[in-house]
């Protein structure tokens, strides 16, 4: 049993995916493996809580997943234990629920109401080509661009923009180099970006199906798990031209403490969070102001970013929060009045149907009804919700206010006058809580950013340490997904463990001529 220890500043699924590798690759003793969180639970922005006091529920975020994109995080759900069937993985339960409810949407885009034909793209024939042209160009060529700068404005008014920007939250102003990078990795599926049949989903939400069954698998091992706990400060000393960490200040409500980091022991250090400083209203109360002087995660990279260039610039990705935020919404119904409407709109139950997006709402709403229960011993007689505004700043079209200030209720009655169900409004409202969350850094990844501006997961000027999480630079990956916090995992815990080991493979989807072909088909139909 290898002795070192290893510390993780973060709690998220990239800290507890370094943790699950330290211990199967590693031979590391989980009495040895220490987890820093600042939330109260960990798993990072894959949280869902029920609140039994308000018999509601809550999720800042709605994960879809993909067979062939997901390949580092599947890895690691096929050696974790599942919760649900007993002698099988994680991963068997995730095969097996996907194998018996399978997505078709019949109604991807909504106007007044009303499902429209989401196949053809409505390209121009130049922004066809440019589309073509962007698969091309190497990334060197595109760094800082911003989308907006290469397409010309129609395409932004495009069935391809629309589909393609709600199911991945791009924004006119984020990373052109991102958005070719996404389109290589999915290039497979582009064929089928109005039924979303490529869609894998989890049983039930990515806290109770992936963190839930890791975090235990971790502790039977004796991981340390310390919340309410963050790294607040690293310190560094030069040993032979190298950096070593040497210690941590980690603050808790106890107060600070120092910790020695032994000479051979190992920290992984989680930089900046997309859910950082997120603010969660109610019903009747909109989500609080931003406070961004309090972000943990972007103080502990802000502190340390001056002791080596090559440890990236987070002010490309944490300066202009009105480029960075949306609304989330999760709404608990108490009767099936609403689902019995979508269900009937889109005759597909719920679970089946994939995101739904409202292609003339000023917020740009988007929405699902996942596969219910969608949460672990969630009641029959309730039904849950997610959905997202990608334009909270704009007013909306029925109730005139910036979604970001509305609560709940508001949010809940545009929705429904966007839907034409509003002749039941009262009805529905009654039997619905509707929880808003603002979330000031959530697309914060995908601003325009060049060489240099995130760092290696191991920098060349590292001995003992890496960094994990949303922001280090994984070639040909694409961020805001769960593989790359857990192939951030992957890429530190084995080039510190020295084991020769490589990340589990990308799928190079865009090298298969078929692939290509069926993409520019796609493009020019």
């Amino acid at each position: 049993m290898n002795e070192r220890k290893a510390y993780l500043a973060g709690g998220g699924l990239a800290g507890i995916a370094a943790a699950f590798y330290l211990l199967r690759e590693g031979d590391f003793s989980g009495e040895n493996i220490t987890l820093f969180e600042a939330a109260d639970i960990a798993g990072g922005s894959l949280d869902a809580a029920f609140e039994p006091g308000k018999s509601r529920y809550f999720m800042r975020g709605f994960r879809m997943l993909e067979d062939k994109v997901y390949t580092a995080l599947f890895d690691m759900l096929s050696s974790v234990p599942s919760l649900q069937m007993p002698g099988r993985a994680v991963m068997d339960e995730f095969v097996e629920f996907n194998r018996q409810v399978k997505t078709f949407c019949s109604a991807r885009l909504l106007v007044k109401g009303k499902p429209v034909d989401a196949r053809p793209f409505r390209l121009s024939l130049g922004d066809r080509f440019r589309l073509v042209r962007l698969l091309a160009l190497e990334e060197r060529q595109i760094e800082s661009v911003p989308i907006d700068a290469y397409f010309s404005p129609a395409f932004f008014e495009s069935n391809f923009w629309i589909e393609f920007c709600t199911t991945f939250s791009f924004q006119p102003w984020h990373s052109l180099e991102e958005l070719k990078r996404y389109i290589l990795r999915f290039i497979q599926d582009s064929p089928v970006l109005d039924t979303q049949t490529c869609v894998r989903s989890t049983k039930y939400n990515q806290y109770d199906s992936i963190v839930l069954p890791v975090k235990t698998w971790l502790k039977e091992r004796g991981v340390r798990f310390r919340k309410n706990s963050i790294v607040s400060d690293v310190a560094f000393s030069r040993v032979s031209g190298k950096l070593r960490v040497d210690g941590l200040t980690v603050a808790s409500p106890g107060g600070e403490q120092r910790i020695a980091v032994e000479e051979d022991s190992l920290v992984f250090l989680t930089l900046g969070s997309m859910t950082d400083q997120f603010s969660i209203g109610s019903m009747d109360r909109p989500p609080h102001a931003i406070h961004v002087s309090a972000a943990p995660a972007w103080n502990l990279w802000k502190r340390i970013s001056d002791v080596s260039p090559e440890f990236g610039r987070h002010a490309v990705f944490s300066s202009d929060l009105d480029k960075t935020k949306w609304v989330s919404f999760t709404v608990t119904f108490s009767n099936s009045l609403f689902f019995d409407h979508i269900e009937r709109i889109t005759r597909a139950r719920a679970g089946t149907e994939g995101p739904i997006t409202i292609r003339d709402s000023n917020w740009l709403i988007s929405f699902a009804l996942p596969n219910q229960p969608h949460f672990i011993g969630q009641p029959e007689h309730l039904q849950v919700i997610w959905g997202y505004g990608l334009y909270p700043d704009r007013p909306g079209n029925y109730v005139r206010k910036k979604m970001s200030e509305c609560t709940g209720r508001e949010i809940l009655v545009e929705l429904l006058h966007h839907l034409k169900i509003d002749y039941i409004l009262d009805s529905i409202l009654q039997a619905a809580d509707c929880v808003p969350c603002l979330m000031p850094y959530i697309t914060s990844q995908f601003m325009p950013r060049k060489a240099g501006d995130r760092p290696k997961v191991v920098p060349d000027c590292a001995s003992n340490f890496a960094f994990i999480g949303q922001y280090c630079e994984i070639p040909d990956d694409i961020v805001f997904t769960l593989e790359y916090s857990v192939r951030s995992a992957q890429t530190a815990v084995f080039n510190l463990l020295n084991s020769g080991k490589r990340p589990t493979p990308i799928y190079p989807g865009w090298k298969r001529l078929k692939n290509i072909f069926n993409a520019i088909r796609t493009i020019f139909r």
